[in-house]
């Protein structure tokens, strides 16, 4: 590390504050606070590169932005010294710090300017600093690119499903659209239905399960090889990795039941109440999270089906201070069941969508795990490059 210095932080930007938001109109420019993206405004704040760090809650959400902004008083944002630090080097450098051990608040961890501008950074040259970038960079692209078409690819699939099961705009032997080219259509308790289809209540096509938490004043039923998901993850649109790991032992002695891949989730109370996510691991999970699986013809209608009904769903919780959605309500909730060759063909629709998603999911999984690997002995100069 021949050609590393070391400087304060204050060397290599000046920390700026964030200002309020609300006398902005709303516009095409990002605003952050410390939680990410919470609304696009009219004019932005800064218009060259900057890093975002996070003067109160969590304090590990670093942003690296390259277009105009606004940020709010939670977040600072820097203008860099272009001349010692390239932006997006220092950004990784960053990620490196445990910022959270630098907090000076209580109730709300907090940074400050002060505490900031002294930290010390040691950095390379600038060419090596856009080697080192470089490399960071093109995983962190590939990870981006496969999130963008994993939410096209859903768009997609949420689309089609609209189209053929709410509006009725199924192809029919002919290829047509079936509503708007004249079939035929019947009298239900939901409205008109095409004829052939059912009004079925979702644990007749689905098996309905809640979750459940072994003991935690029981050892024995923790740290085992059995995947333990908790509503906290459903926030995720898709299941790849458990929260914890249980044992057979915690699973046999307690409520909790051991659902196959493939299954759709739903959140039942909390801040995650109505979140819908779809599981690619055999799991179990806890008594927040209700699952519904299906035979495996139907896995994606059933997960686009949850969520086309889960704001149906969610009127009626109960409860007082914790609402919550009673796994009763789901059970007996009525659909449409469209007849058996129309799901079948929609099967063959959809499943290569969603076996690329899976496909990218993993890779991004793969991608993240590599560059968190290089990114501190990258950063150290422990890897030359």
């Amino acid at each position: 590390m021949t050609n590393w210095k070391e400087y304060k932080l204050s060397d290599l930007l000046t920390i700026k504050y964030g200002k309020d938001h609300k006398h902005l109109a709303d516009g095409k420019y990002p605003l952050y606070g410390s939680g990410g993206i919470m609304r696009f405004v009219e004019k932005p704040l800064y218009d060259d590169e900057s890093i975002l760090i996070p003067r109160k809650g969590t304090l590990s959400n670093l942003f690296y932005l390259n277009e105009p902004f606004w940020s709010v008083d939670t977040m600072f944002y820097s203008q860099i010294n272009k001349e010692l630090a390239l932006p997006k080097y220092l950004y990784y450098t960053l990620k490196t710090f445990d910022l959270a051990s630098l907090n000076v608040g209580s109730a709300v961890p907090s940074l400050t300017t002060k505490v900031l501008n002294q930290v010390l950074v040691s950095v390379p040259d600038l060419p090596t600093q856009t080697a080192i970038a470089e490399i960071l960079s093109s995983l962190d692209d590939k990870i981006e690119f496969n999130n963008k078409l994993n939410q096209e690819l859903e768009n997609l699939a949420q689309t089609l499903f609209k189209q053929w099961f709410i509006d009725f705009e199924f192809p029919n032997k002919n290829g047509e659209p079936y509503k708007s080219s004249g079939g035929e259509m019947v009298a239900s308790e939901l409205g008109e239905i095409p004829k052939g289809w059912e009004v079925k209540s979702l644990d007749a096509i689905a098996t309905i399960n809640l979750g459940g938490t072994p003991s935690r004043k029981r050892d024995e039923y923790w740290n085992g090889n059995i995947p333990w998901v908790n509503s906290g993850a459903i926030n995720e649109n898709y299941i790849l990795n458990p929260v914890e790991l249980i044992t057979e032992q915690g699973l046999s002695r307690s409520s909790t039941k051991l659902i196959p891949k493939y299954s759709t989730l739903i959140a039942i109370t909390g801040a995650t109440l109505g979140q819908v996510s779809y599981s690619l691991i055999d799991a179990c999970y806890n008594q927040s999270v209700i699952s519904l699986t299906t035979d495996e013809s139907i896995n994606e209608f059933s997960h686009l089906l949850v969520k086309s009904i889960i704001p149906e769903l969610i009127k009626h919780q109960t409860g007082g201070a914790q609402q919550h959605i009673n796994k009763g309500n789901v059970q007996n909730f009525k659909v449409l069941n469209p007849s058996a060759q129309l799901l079948e063909r929609f099967k063959k629709v959809v499943n290569d969508l969603y076996l690329q998603i899976e496909t990218n999911l993993k890779e991004n999984q793969e991608l993240t795990n590599l560059r968190d690997t290089l990114l501190p002995k990258l950063i150290s100069g422990e890897i030359k490059i």
